[in-house]
């Protein structure tokens, strides 16, 4: 094997719209590819504390996470490339909508397919990491993404998956497993 140094080689990423308020109510959102969910009601941001974002969610203790699709990358790699902090219309130049969550204190952006409505759960700082933890209250669906079970098919989220390696966006491909099932066979004694 050829060594490639010390890089982010973790493949895929997932393409995280991040949104909260300011103080005065109005929308940013940024993109955040370090980002997971930890248990099955938080999600744990990697993001820097210098983020606009950040000091939203630390303000308003509220935030939305969508999941960005392949019909708006342009719009999520801007909101990656953008700083609310040096531009005071970044969510109003791209012309999208915003509804306030019913649940927390945080903007929906409209045109993503897929929403995770969070509470602030803490902010963890060390010498190592920034992370902000959402609990998550709730996640809705636009109905074209779902399957005939209500149950979200990622052939239709068409979510973004970050690249890394070469900074490419791509988007998820066809099922090859089923989880807890696919490598059961292995499980029998020998």
């Amino acid at each position: 094997m050829k060594s490639l140094g010390v890089i982010p080689s973790v493949y895929p990423m997932p393409v995280l719209m991040v949104a909260a308020y300011d103080k005065n109510g109005k929308v940013n959102v940024m993109n955040a590819a370090w980002g997971i969910t930890c248990y099955m009601d938080k999600i744990a941001l990697f993001i820097d504390e210098d983020h606009k974002t950040t000091m939203n969610i630390r303000e308003s203790k509220a935030f939305t996470v969508s999941i960005a699709d392949w019909e708006h990358v342009d719009v999520a790699d801007f909101f990656g490339i953008a700083t609310g902090n040096r531009m005071e219309d970044k969510f109003e130049r791209i012309g999208y909508h915003a509804i306030k969550s019913g649940l927390v204190n945080a903007p929906i952006v409209t045109e993503f397919p897929l929403v995770m409505e969070c509470e602030l759960a803490e902010i963890v700082q060390t010498d190592n990491i920034h992370a902000v933890v959402g609990r998550i209250l709730d996640v809705k669906a636009k109905e074209e993404v779902l399957d005939e079970d209500g149950k979200v098919d990622p052939m239709k989220l068409d979510a973004l998956i970050f690249d890394q390696f070469r900074h490419g966006y791509y988007v998820t491909g066809e099922k090859v497993g089923t989880a807890w099932k696919s490598g059961k066979g292995l499980m029998k004694d020998r």
